[in-house]
């Protein structure tokens, strides 16, 4: 195991390592001053991790990265309790483009692209909030057409024209484009074909490896982001139920039976809805 595994295999063991690039302490989130979403949410994503935050849809996990982010706001959500501090500071009073300058942006659920740009406009605005000149933008961008062959094919082309896959490939190379440390990836495999989700994970892997450019990926394709994943946690009505490195969490009974649909013996009935043993996360 490399040393960045074995780190991110127990994040919360060490205490407070120092080379954490993200930390989430005991978040709570409320939308409209009254929906509580998020309860005390507490997870770690170490430099140069892949994190994968795991649970069925609705359970908070866009949320949670809307409030890594800072983008709670246009949806009149707010954290209310808790801190969120990214590289050793606290982040969640910035604005949006600020924390995207610090080295962190999130690539949002269902690709965005602007449609009525060309794919290579597209990438281009990912840099519109940089200062080191016409030369460093360029070769990044020949940099994000070497992960993404078929993105220099279809760079004149319109991106509401360009597939599925095409855009989530568009949407991250434009998050690439601001030189992030970390990327907030939003249900990437949402609407693919599983060759192109496949594809599109190695590529996530490659960056994680070549660029040492960190991930905390919102899944519910648990079995493909476990594959991939260093570490998971898994949310349930906003709460962090389980968490572990990805190879115990792909061997444990109850992730298997409920996310990944494999079950020993006779499958159990709904009714009778299996719970997990609840670690408690969050302050009284």
């Amino acid at each position: 195991m490399s040393a960045i595994a074995a780190e991110a295999a127990s994040p919360e063991d060490k205490g407070a390592p120092a080379d954490l690039v993200l930390q989430i302490n005991n978040i709570e989130v409320i939308y409209d001053h009254v929906i509580l979403v998020l309860k005390g949410v507490s997870l770690t994503v170490p430099r140069g991790g892949i994190v994968a935050l795991l649970g069925a849809n609705g359970a908070g996990k866009t949320t949670t990265l809307k409030a890594v982010s800072n983008l709670l706001g246009a949806e009149r959500g707010e954290v209310t309790k808790g801190s969120i501090v990214f590289e050793g500071e606290e982040v969640q009073a910035l604005s949006p483009n600020e924390l995207v300058r610090r080295g962190c942006i999130q690539v949002m659920e269902g690709r965005h692209c602007f449609e009525h740009l060309t794919v290579e406009e597209n990438l281009l605005t990912g840099a519109y909030t940089r200062r080191d000149g016409g030369g460093a933008i360029r070769r990044d961008l020949e940099m994000v057409y070497g992960y993404f062959p078929r993105l220099k094919e279809r760079r004149t082309s319109l991106a509401g024209y360009t597939s599925g896959g095409e855009q989530q490939m568009t949407a991250i190379g434009r998050a690439l484009m601001s030189r992030p440390s970390t990327i907030l990836l939003d249900e990437p495999s949402m609407g693919l074909a599983p060759q192109l989700v496949e594809e599109i994970f190695e590529i996530v892997k490659r960056l994680n490896e070549d660029e040492n450019v960190s991930f905390l990926l919102a899944e519910q394709n648990t079995n493909v982001a476990l594959k991939y994943a260093t570490y998971g946690y898994i949310l349930e009505n906003g709460r962090i139920v389980m968490d572990g490195d990805a190879a115990s969490l792909r061997e444990n009974e109850d992730v298997k039976e409920f996310y990944l649909g494999i079950s020993e013996g006779e499958r159990k009935s709904f009714k009778n809805f299996k719970h997990y043993k609840r670690r408690k996360r969050w302050l009284a």
